[in-house]
């Protein structure tokens, strides 16, 4: 297992946290914001600090990549590069609609072997982004931008119980009237839920070239820009 600083500023909440060895060893939220550009230096300088002052050394970053708020991926990306560029570590970067999934997996055993996951991000009016998994974190459809409407979804929801989640959910929920439809609240995109899948992607050498790496929001710009021009 290897140790991981985490940065997750997608949404108005703003978190930190560090794992070593497969445990969450430090964590810190704030939930009144979106305050990123005040908290997240303090944040992190805490998190350093404690790594530090243990000898935990630090194999790399692990940053939400969107998509997610424009400011916010913004400011936790450039942090991240920046500690990776100063202590010379890797960047992990950890996809947020399929970071939604963690704490539904891990809270609810219960759910059917069939089911489908679909996290929700709210973009703006009836429009969210979202994808679709299954229980073991496979893709089944990869992210998109979905103005919501009644038949929204329906061919995940023909045979298979679909639970939606995430700060677009909610504006969902009278929409979708579908049997096989489940919300689900007070799920959230956090530092400490980031683990399971940077240890994944650290094993299978996933990394990020730290120059050249944008979030979500950024990727089809710069595909088309030179890399001279960036």
């Amino acid at each position: 297992m290897a140790n991981f600083l985490h940065i997750e500023t997608s949404t108005q909440i703003c978190s930190v946290a560090v794992s070593q060895d497969g445990l969450c060893v430090f964590n810190r939220e704030d939930r009144e914001g979106p305050n990123h550009a005040v908290v997240l230096g303090v944040y992190v300088d805490e998190a350093l600090s404690y790594a530090d002052s243990t000898g935990l050394l630090l194999d790399a970053v692990a940053v939400s990549c969107g998509p997610g708020s424009y400011t916010g991926l913004r400011i936790g990306v450039s942090m991240a590069k920046g500690i990776c560029y100063a202590r010379k570590i890797k960047l992990i970067a950890v996809p947020t609609l399929e970071l939604l999934c963690v704490p539904v997996l891990l809270g609810r055993e219960e759910l059917p072997e069939d089911s489908l996951l679909c996290p929700m991000l709210d973009a703006r009016r009836m429009e969210v982004y979202s994808q679709v998994f299954d229980r073991r974190l496979q893709s089944h459809r990869d992210i998109q931008a979905d103005i919501v409407d009644a038949g929204s979804y329906a061919e995940w929801l023909q045979g298979h119980p679909v639970y939606f989640f995430g700060n677009g959910a909610k504006k969902c929920e009278q929409v979708i009237a579908d049997g096989n439809a489940h919300f689900i609240e007070g799920i959230n995109p956090l530092a400490k839920y980031m683990l399971p899948i940077a240890d994944k992607r650290f094993f299978n050498e996933q990394f990020e070239d730290v120059a050249y790496f944008v979030p979500f929001y950024l990727k089809d710009f710069v595909a088309k820009t030179p890399k001279k021009l960036l």
